[in-house]
């Protein structure tokens, strides 16, 4: 065991002789207080029963009296203990089963401590290994001198992997179990991403350029900020590599998703400025008290501003870490929104007889000038809260309006 497994040798002789005696005690006899022995040199095994000497026996399995305990040992007193030894053939067949499964246990224990101890400073490191199998949705993957779990969660969204493909993954974390520790690996997770760059970028391995800031939305884009502090290198030129080699590989890597390397700023507006590029954010307000920022983009650059699902605001407010409010911006009226919305009061205003609520309520819901009118129906209008009464009253100024 020793030279096979490198368990040393005091720690199997400790295992063995444990289970040999909890062995014994159930098959021999429960009240026996046992002692086992094993030789380290030569293996060989000795046992004892430990008897307290007493003059007046009561059970025999732990008790001794003084005259036979003096046959052994001549000093010895009441109340002392004594070791008689027995043949430990007695013990039986049960404590011979006992070892063997002390020894198997024994070597599994230690197997599974090595392997936390061989992988422990890998956490986080990029691992490759191949596709066993698949259980549900979880993978296992064959890592050479054990297996790891890919579960479902950790995968890219729309990656198939069939088995004895070959696969890169980040080490996550080892997870204590019944069954002892466990590789958990990931894909999907941001640190896998930037451990890509680790590996392909040269700056950022030699700390010439760091990663200030990753976002990610696994299988559909991820944003990852970059800065440096020397004047001659451009940080996003170096994760691009030439015409976009190093960048590349890594899309590759993660089947297609997209990489936006950007430039780091510590203003949140610059920052801004710089994840939603092609789009302008306009008229910007950043609440540094609630930790947001709000902001408006014409048109055109609504959709890409937002994304598919929302995915590229979620993104840019994640690789900032500021809540994001993104308002339209109205056509040639470079206006605040609060100051759009008071004018097109102010301009409801012009009908008589329809008070400050009601000309308010109209603007909160699209109806923001006179023109709007066209067509508003009282159905319309009840459906937006009012009463009929209201509605009706309202339908009729804005007609007298309109004839004056």
């Amino acid at each position: 065991m020793e030279k096979e497994k490198g368990i040393p040798r005091q720690d199997m002789i400790s295992a063995i002789s444990a289970a040999i005696v909890a062995a014994a005690q159930k098959g021999f006899d429960a009240h026996h207080n046992l002692k086992v022995d094993i030789d380290p040199k030569t293996g060989s095994l000795k046992a004892w029963n430990i008897l307290g000497v007493v003059d007046s026996v009561s059970d025999p399995a732990q008790e001794i009296h003084i005259e036979k305990a003096r046959e052994i040992n001549p000093n010895v007193q009441i109340g002392d203990f004594i070791e008689k030894e027995i043949d430990p053939s007695h013990l039986g067949r049960i404590a011979a089963q006992a070892a063997k499964q002390a020894i198997s246990q024994r070597i599994r224990q230690f197997e599974k401590d090595r392997l936390y101890d061989d992988f422990k400073s890998s956490i986080g490191d990029i691992v490759s290994g191949v596709v066993r199998r698949r259980d549900r949705n979880d993978l296992y993957i064959d890592l050479g001198k054990t297996e790891a779990i890919l579960p479902a969660k950790e995968r890219i969204p729309g990656e198939e992997y069939m088995p004895g493909d070959r696969i890169r993954c980040l080490l996550l974390t080892i997870e204590s179990t019944s069954r002892g520790p466990e590789l958990i690996l990931s894909r999907s997770h941001p640190a896998f991403v930037k451990r890509l760059f680790e590996l392909e970028v040269s700056e950022i391995a030699d700390g010439t350029v760091t990663i200030e800031a990753i976002a990610r939305e696994a299988g559909y884009r991820t944003k990852i900020a970059v800065q440096t502090h020397d004047n001659k290198v451009d940080p996003v030129g170096a994760c691009v590599g030439s015409r976009g080699a190093r960048v590349k590989l890594i899309v590759r890597e993660l089947g297609g998703e997209k990489v936006d390397i950007i430039r780091y700023f510590t203003d949140p507006q610059k920052m801004l400025e710089e994840a939603m590029r092609p789009a302008i954010p306009k008229n910007v307000k950043v609440d540094s008290l609630n930790h947001r920022i709000s902001f408006e983009v014409n048109d055109a650059d609504l959709s890409i501003a937002i994304g598919r699902k929302g995915q590229n605001a979620k993104l840019t407010s994640k690789l900032l870490g500021w809540a994001l409010d993104i308002g339209k911006e109205s056509h040639g009226d470079t206006v605040q929104f609060e100051e759009r919305k008071q004018r097109a009061v102010e301009g409801i205003h012009q009908i008589p007889g329809i008070s400050d609520a009601h000309a308010q309520m109209l603007v909160n819901n699209g109806i923001n000038s006179i023109e709007a009118f066209e067509g508003v129906t009282i159905s319309d209008l009840i459906d937006l809260g009012f009463s009929e009464d209201e509605a009706q009253n309202i339908i009729n100024k804005v007609k007298a309006f309109h004839n004056h």
